[in-house]
């Protein structure tokens, strides 16, 4: 070797040592200052419950305080814009959802983030099903009797929910059973399930919470939920797949992301802090008393979730037509 050649290697190899140990550092000097949670919704929503129970943990083991910051409203183009104009150095980070990430891009015109060239997945959070519910008069006691119902009734099918992303799950539903709903949009599931309760729906496919209660008194009828097994929470309740319905399971999740190019050394660190976070033994009961599950994982895994998930929700909002200005 000539002592040119091995000049030019010991300065890649110094480059590369170089760009190791600014990656280490880093991580090490991660925080030096407040970390931002920015929220797409509103105080006192799901989301925020999220945002502020990882972030209270999350304070305590960085050693820094963390501020949940909300910033609701133009279907997560304000929250998306404060995150993805701050710099990538793991301070400023977003609580992301599925309808924000996955379903808006499919359904929402005129976004201004893209899911996977403006954030760094770091890790989920908590995932849950959702749970297909009756008014509880009505004559059907299995998803196949709803189906036959529907098709019998379709002056009386029609289906509550609130936002687009339980539209377009609402959507997927009828691809798969052959139906047709008219679709009632609410501003939330707590009013789909009023509707419901009056006998306003037929039929309502929404996450757990909201149905609770309903479930309890008897105004409503649980027919299935789309996780891949039964609930321990609803034990009798069938699953979409035991129902025949084997290729409608869902769980819609939450987690955390950063701003592109971040380095790899911090989103590592916090990826490992979110996955301790979430099996800490009073994070899973909190979660679960609002019928959520700890979903931890890697960046890796969040980021092939988010991809795989993207084209899903596409082919379902343009199969059956859905846009939203």
């Amino acid at each position: 070797m000539n002592r040119r050649r091995a000049i030019a290697l010991l300065g890649i190899a110094a480059a590369s040592l170089a760009g190791v140990t600014a990656l280490a550092q880093d991580a090490s000097q991660f925080p030096n200052r407040n970390v931002f949670i920015v929220v797409p919704n509103a105080a006192g929503g799901g989301l925020d419950f999220f945002a502020r129970l990882i972030g209270a943990k999350l304070s305590d083991r960085l050693g820094r305080p963390v501020v949940v910051e909300n910033r609701p409203g133009a279907n997560g183009n304000l929250a998306a814009a404060q995150v993805t104009k701050s710099a990538p150095d793991g301070h400023t980070l977003l609580l992301g959802s599925i309808g924000m990430l996955t379903v808006n891009p499919a359904v929402v015109a005129n976004l201004t983030y893209d899911s996977q060239r403006d954030f760094a997945p770091i890790s989920m959070i908590a995932k849950f099903p959702l749970i297909l519910t009756v008014n509880a008069a009505a004559p059907v006691r299995t998803v196949q009797e709803l189906v036959a119902y529907a098709k019998a009734n379709p002056d009386k099918a029609n289906a509550a929910a609130s936002g687009p992303i339980f539209q377009v799950v609402q959507k997927m539903f009828e691809q798969q059973t052959g139906t047709t709903f008219a679709y009632i949009t609410f501003r939330a599931n707590s009013e789909s399930m009023m509707a419901l309760m009056r006998g306003d729906a037929l039929m309502s496919l929404s996450d757990i919470g909201p149905a609770t209660g309903p479930l309890q008194d008897g105004r409503v009828r649980a027919l299935a939920v789309t996780s891949p097994q039964r609930l321990k929470s609803h034990p009798d309740v069938p699953t979409m797949a035991e129902s025949g319905f084997k290729d409608m399971e869902v769980e819609f999740w939450t987690g955390l992301l950063a701003p592109s190019k971040t380095p790899p050394a911090i989103l590592k660190k916090l990826q490992d802090e979110i996955i301790a976070i979430v099996t800490m033994p009073d994070v899973v009961e909190k979660l679960a008393a609002h019928q959520t599950f700890p979903a931890g994982n890697t960046s890796e895994e969040f980021a092939r979730i988010i991809a795989r998930e993207l084209a899903q929700w596409a082919d379902a909002a343009k199969k059956g037509n859905i846009k939203i200005e």
